[in-house]
């Protein structure tokens, strides 16, 4: 494992800046050539997701609110509550805010890629309609860019794996297993692969039924934990009121800092902030256009401003409510990183219990998370192959769970990252080429609706 860890280590710098130009600066012109279109219409996009403009006759397979749920069942988790402790640890208080930067740009990349997937949507070999990157690399910019639609899936095959979730749910566990010497020593029992088989046997039973059971599963599960969540940092948060403000400010103040000791000094610390939102919300990685793609939607653009609403419930809210929690707490001193100090953060702050209720509400994060995860690797393997062969990429998922259960952090991380920064590259491409195909169809779009009103 040591030899892996090394190698991806030595590939990551590499991929840093064609990230950072295609994300940021790709990002910012999509804000300008909209014209800040996605938000101007953020109040639409709430109502389309609410079913009020729905479309019973429309081809698809789940409706607009079961593919935001779904493919917020990918982002809010794991990512929310451990990715953010593990940019602090990384980077300070002060990457929270350009984690906030990132997914403000973010929620602009998800209208045009999420748009693009509904508008060169096409049938695979079993007659489903399909949507993602893949097919709109190849049918929007025609077979001569197969190359980037290939090595896109290539890559996605490593970075749809759920090794960070599993890795980060195993350790959650074991930070309740181990202060328990009666427990941790149980016959010599290796909790973490024990932990791992079990995850992998529970993930199988919902990940072979397919999307429609994982998108009823993940609309079921996810809205409810997001709540639960949410109402536990806002006791927290008023138990703790006069603490916001100054964490606030510490966040501001700490993300211009020019002399920071993180590696590669203001720029490194940038580079952690986008990395670790890239991680939550996933925008610019082109996961999200794979389930948005397979709407039930007559019409692209309504599927770019649902699919929009991503970035801000898992970033903007999500991320900001943990860092805080992780700040006023105290709990970003202590030497831990991932859902350790997040679990810290709440035994501090909820009457000692709250890392009881974080744990339940990680193990239902974590398994929504794995449930739809493993689709997009499906989709990847289905579009290097066909449908049949890609089925036998939840076999290959499920080891892999195994795998990350025993892997350190340090080499789930790294992984994700490289193979993020890669995906990001044809993906981003992609997207701004295509742009002027978008706005054409936005236009339309709202001239339609101003003619309905």
């Amino acid at each position: 494992m040591e030899i892996i860890n090394d190698f991806i280590a030595r590939a990551l710098p590499f991929t840093e800046w064609p990230m950072f130009i295609l994300l940021i600066g790709g990002g910012l012109f999509l804000v300008a050539y909209s014209k800040f279109l996605p938000y101007r219409f953020f109040g639409h996009a709430i109502a389309i997701t609410a079913g009020k403009y729905d479309d019973k006759s429309a081809q698809g397979d789940v409706s607009s609110f079961q593919a935001l749920s779904a493919a917020v069942a990918a982002t809010v988790g794991l990512g929310n509550i451990s990715g953010v402790a593990i940019a602090i640890h990384d980077g300070g208080p002060g990457v929270v805010f350009w984690i906030w930067v990132t997914a403000l740009i973010g929620m602009c990349i998800k209208f045009y890629s999420c748009s693009l997937a509904v508008m060169y949507r096409s049938s695979d070999a079993d007659g489903k309609l399909q949507g993602g990157p893949m097919y709109y690399i190849t049918k929007g910019l025609g077979e001569k860019a197969k190359p980037l639609a290939v090595f896109f899936a290539i890559c996605g095959l490593f970075g749809f794996l759920g090794v960070f979730t599993a890795n980060q749910f195993t350790e959650t566990f074991m930070s309740v297993v181990e202060p328990n010497e009666s427990i941790a020593n149980f016959g010599d029992f290796n909790w973490q692969l024990g932990i791992g088989v079990v995850l992998a046997i529970i993930t199988s039973f919902v990940i072979f039924g397919g999307l429609t059971k994982i998108a009823k599963v993940a609309s079921a599960i996810v809205p409810f934990m997001v709540l639960v969540y949410l109402i536990a940092v806002v006791v927290v948060m008023s138990l703790n009121a006069s603490q916001i403000i100054p964490s606030l400010k510490m966040i501001f103040a700490e993300a211009w800092n020019f002399k920071t000791v993180v590696t590669g000094g203001f720029w490194g610390l940038v580079i952690i902030g986008i990395r670790r939102a890239m991680f939550s919300n996933e925008a610019g990685l082109g996961s999200a256009p794979m389930y948005h793609g397979q709407s039930k939607t007559d019409s692209p653009i309504k599927e770019g401003l649902v699919a929009m609403l991503g970035p801000f419930i898992d970033t903007i809210l999500v991320c900001t409510f943990t860092a805080v929690v992780i700040i006023l707490s105290g709990a970003y001193l202590e030497d831990s990183s991932g859902i350790v100090m997040t679990l810290s953060a709440f035994e501090k702050t909820l009457f000692g219990y709250g890392d009881d209720l974080l744990m339940l509400i990680v193990t239902a994060f974590a398994l929504s998370t794995l449930f739809t995860y493993s689709y997009y690797g499906v989709k990847c393997l289905s579009f290097l192959t066909n449908p049949k062969i890609g089925k036998l990429y939840n076999w290959y998922f499920v080891i892999m769970i195994v795998f990350a259960a025993v892997a350190s952090l340090e080499l789930v991380k790294n992984l994700i990252d490289l193979s993020y920064a890669l995906m990001v590259i044809p993906n981003m491409i992609a997207v701004l080429l295509l742009a002027p195909k978008v706005n054409k169809e936005a236009k339309k779009y709202f001239q339609r609706l101003k003619g309905e009103h």
